[in-house]
């Protein structure tokens, strides 16, 4: 296959996230493979990327309060992963901790996912989230907008109480042009509010899609096909705002080759270019989260 540069959108399941969901009882229902240490989950990460050809990644940080936990992977592979980690702007303290992820932790992308925390994006504590991004020139605003479900809670029987109501794309029009110089992620083409997300994004040149996961919101949009989404992401958005992420978690599945062939093949179908394709799984993850530089090797 061609080789994939970037992926924009993986999570980081640490040993803090299944012990919020568990702990080892949980991992043995699903049948998964324990993370152990932060570092090691992190060496794993490289590995496998580079089994795909992968140069780098995002990772998320899947729970509230676990920067630290992405921030020692990205300290420890600094070329290699770009820090995302959540926070939930209801918590009084939310904005103190986002400033001191980015500032001391290195992380670069904050994650807001307003149905699962039940607000809304025009909040003055989301607006206190907006203004730690914008005092850090680089720091990216991730909203998860549109359907949420987060299979691994499905799979545990864990209840999920989500209000997608709280998703709109929409909501993002005022904070985006009040925060232009903020880049702001939608993942998943706004995750079933697809038209919604192409009106806000048309409206605020600030605004990004990535294209993670299988993208099956197309369900909700009888005969809309994958080729059909990024055609229409392409005229809205052009080919420098939509970046490749495979929404990859957990192992030993490992990273999700199929999704990255699927969005390969459905850029094929609508003659998307070699330049395109390059800025979608490559240039634009690039150029939004510049890679430090690489270390000068002593001569001897």
């Amino acid at each position: 296959m061609t080789p994939v540069t970037n992926d924009a959108h993986c999570h980081f399941f640490s040993q803090n996230f299944f012990a919020a969901l568990g702990g080892d009882a949980a991992l043995a229902k699903l049948g998964w493979e324990p993370p152990g240490t932060a570092a090691a989950l992190a060496d794993r990460w490289v590995a496998e990327l580079d089994c795909h050809h992968v140069a780098r990644a995002a990772l998320i940080a899947s729970v509230p309060g676990d920067a630290a936990s992405v921030a020692e992977a990205v300290e420890r592979h600094p070329q290699r992963f770009v820090g995302f980690f959540m926070v939930d702007p209801t918590r009084a303290d939310a904005a103190p901790q986002a400033a001191a992820a980015i500032e001391s932790q290195g992380m670069r992308a904050i994650c807001l996912f307003p149905a699962m925390h039940h607000f809304r994006v025009d909040h003055v504590r989301v607006q206190a989230i907006f203004e730690v991004a914008a005092a850090t020139p680089g720091t990216v605003v991730f909203v998860h907008c549109g359907v949420l479900s987060v299979g691994v809670r499905r799979k545990l029987g864990l209840p999920s109480a989500f209000d997608i109501r709280f998703g709109n794309p929409l909501d993002l029009h005022a904070v985006a042009g009040r925060y232009p110089t903020v880049p702001i992620i939608i993942p998943h083409f706004g995750a079933g509010l697809l038209r919604e997300a192409l009106m806000v994004a048309d409206l605020c040149p600030n605004i990004l899609f990535d294209t993670s996961s299988s993208n099956s919101w197309i369900k909700y949009h009888p005969g809309l096909t994958l080729a059909d989404v990024f055609r229409r992401a392409l005229d809205v958005l052009g080919p420098n705002r939509l970046m490749f992420g495979s929404d990859s978690s957990f192992f030993p599945r490992g990273w999700v080759k199929e999704v990255y062939e699927q969005q390969s093949a459905a850029l094929d179908e609508i003659g998307a270019g070699p330049a395109v394709h390059e800025q979608i799984f490559g240039g634009n993850m690039d150029r939004v989260f510049p890679a430090p530089p690489a270390p000068q090797r002593t001569q001897r």
